[in-house]
């Protein structure tokens, strides 16, 4: 396993690459996240493909299906609730940023 040092030394003499961090809290990768396990769930998993446009084709017509039966997203969190979360993370990355370790994070 790579050390961060050892990571940054790699991506500053690669600079086609590029790191960006998301946070695993980030409500819209959350629904992402919970769509493709919806798909794996309801379709991939149930199914015995055997090509990539036989799993293409069922994939779409999951996506027909669901996109036929619409449901709202209901938030959950208020708005408070969801800042607050975002300022713990970020003096979590601070912390870690300084080369700190955190202990007992709050998730």
């Amino acid at each position: 396993m790579l050390s961060p040092t050892e990571v940054t030394a790699w991506l500053d003499k690669h600079p086609r690459f590029q790191l960006h961090f998301t946070p695993i809290s980030a409500s819209w990768l959350n629904q992402v996240e919970r769509f493709f396990g919806l798909i794996t769930h309801d379709r991939i998993r149930r199914g015995a493909f055997t090509s990539v446009p036989e799993l293409e084709a069922a994939i779409h017509h999951y996506f027909d299906h669901h996109n036929a039966h619409p449901k709202p997203f209901v938030w959950t969190k208020s708005a408070e609730e969801i800042l607050a979360k975002v300022s713990r993370a970020r003096r979590t990355l601070k912390t870690v940023a300084q080369g700190n370790q955190v202990i007992n994070s709050v998730h």
